[in-house]
């Protein structure tokens, strides 16, 4: 066949292929409750299912009065330590607390002074990348997506590791620290390898500097001019500690123990981790709404107009604006349902940074559509529990008013998260974790095999 015959030959084959596996792929939905399935691990009370334990994070979001759940403020706690205690106690001592929060996560309490420092020392051995790993894992093949570039680059550790297989303790330990202490260079050389190679834009690598923080070196390597305030710096650290750890039941922490438990390398679980935070639906979130926010002020002509506001919601809600998902984007999770605590943190200390760069008219904005938009949901949807701003919904404020590009905040989850991730696997090799096998029930009806010659 031509060339030209070949590509409508595709095409029709996989238009018609499509159209099978869609007829075919639908399930009963009466079949999940009479087989008692709990979708996406959750029962359409919130509450969660059981299957493992951990000692790294709890989230706390509901308490039970005579049988019943009763939804209350949201709490999450890392090793015992509430987030907001630990947040407050960073920022009031104006100091940077992610790699404290890095050492916590890992080691099960905060340290000295010393052993921080010490820390610190270990953490800017290991935060340059291999000699040419940037040039022949990153600029050499520039990802579109920096996420997709990131997981590659991890799963390239593996060829600069001389025992990347060994899952001792101590060896896992040194992969993982030294993960956390590279995540920064690679999310910004990817992000600088996307921009060159598919946005046309100059090329320009900044090596990280041992005396800053992991929050101070993201800005350092991906502003030019390397400037940045104290403020800008701080709120981004903030950042980075409210999204290190969400207890194991998150997406990308579970599938942190399930690949972890299969006695795999640390590079292979990490880019699975990776890949689940990608998803729009987990880590992907926040850029959602900051294109959501565009929208709105775009279609507004009075941002604090509460009729005019809830009326453009109603809208979304219903499909006939925005991206017509019928979702308010950053409204609503899983678990919390009164309060959110991250958000709440996130949402005062965004509040002095939109103030120092003249943005409180948006910031006001963000406000009043975390307030209305529960009311909204609650006109048209039958919803199990309340629902609030989750940290979506100011994190993507934030690091817009840094000026951090788009492609960036989901790996700036990331380069956090793996701090949590590496947390999960080390518990769960010291577990001796068994390999992790979720249950299925088969309810495809028995069939007669027909030979081909009669079908």
């Amino acid at each position: 066949m031509e060339n030209t015959d070949l590509k409508n030959f595709e095409e029709s084959m996989l238009d018609g292929l499509s159209e099978l596996t869609v007829k075919k792929g639908p399930i009963n939905p009466e079949l999940y409750h009479k087989y008692e399935v709990k979708r996406g691990l959750r029962d359409l009370d919130g509450r969660g299912v059981l299957v493992g334990l951990t000692e790294i994070g709890e989230v706390h979001s509901y308490i039970i009065d005579e049988g019943e759940m009763v939804p209350v403020p949201g709490r999450l706690i890392y090793r015992g330590y509430d987030i907001t205690d630990l947040a407050r106690g960073f920022m009031e001592d104006n100091r940077f607390g992610f790699e404290e929060t890095a050492y916590l996560l890992l080691f099960g309490r905060l340290p000295n002074r010393q052993e921080l420092i010490d820390f610190h020392n270990l953490l800017d051995i290991y935060q340059k990348l291999p000699d040419n790993f940037a040039r022949d894992m990153i600029l050499n093949v520039p990802s579109k997506d920096i996420m997709n570039g990131m997981a590659r680059s991890v799963l390239g550790f593996y060829c600069y590791d001389s025992n990347p297989d060994d899952t001792s303790i101590r060896n896992v330990l040194k992969q993982c620290i030294r993960l956390i202490a590279a995540f920064p260079a690679l999310a910004v050389y990817c992000y600088q390898a996307y921009t060159h190679y598919h946005g046309n834009k100059s090329l320009v690598i900044h090596s990280p500097q041992p005396e800053l923080s992991l929050a101070e070196n993201i800005l350092y390597m991906l502003r030019p001019n390397h400037k940045y305030t104290e403020l800008e710096a701080r709120l981004l650290d903030l950042a980075l500690v409210l999204h290190a750890e969400h207890g194991g039941g998150n997406n990308s922490s579970f599938v942190t123990h399930v690949v972890t438990s299969t006695g795999t390398d640390t590079y292979s679980a990490v880019a699975a981790a990776l890949g689940s935070l990608r998803g729009p639906k987990h880590g992907g979130a926040n850029h959602k709404v900051i294109q959501m926010f565009q929208d709105i002020k775009e279609k507004i002509s009075d941002w604090q107009d509460e009729d005019e506001l809830s009326a453009y919601l109603d809208k979304i809600l219903l499909k006939d604006a925005f991206d017509r998902s019928g979702l308010i984007y950053g409204i609503g999770h899983a678990v919390y349902s009164v309060s959110d605590p991250r958000a709440v943190v996130l949402k005062h200390y965004a509040s002095k940074l939109a103030a120092e760069k003249g943005l409180d008219n948006e910031f006001n904005l963000y406000a009043k559509v975390e307030e209305l938009a529960p009311k909204v949901i609650a006109k048209h949807t039958k919803i199990y529990k309340g629902v609030s701003a989750n940290v979506d919904f100011y994190s993507g404020f934030v690091y817009q008013m840094l000026n951090l590009p788009l492609e960036m905040f989901t790996p700036i989850f990331a380069l956090s998260r793996i701090a949590g991730w590496s947390a999960h696997r080390i518990e769960e090799i010291v577990n001796g974790g068994k390999i992790i096998r979720p249950a299925y029930k088969s309810v495809v009806p028995r069939q007669k095999y027909v030979p081909l010659n009669k079908r």
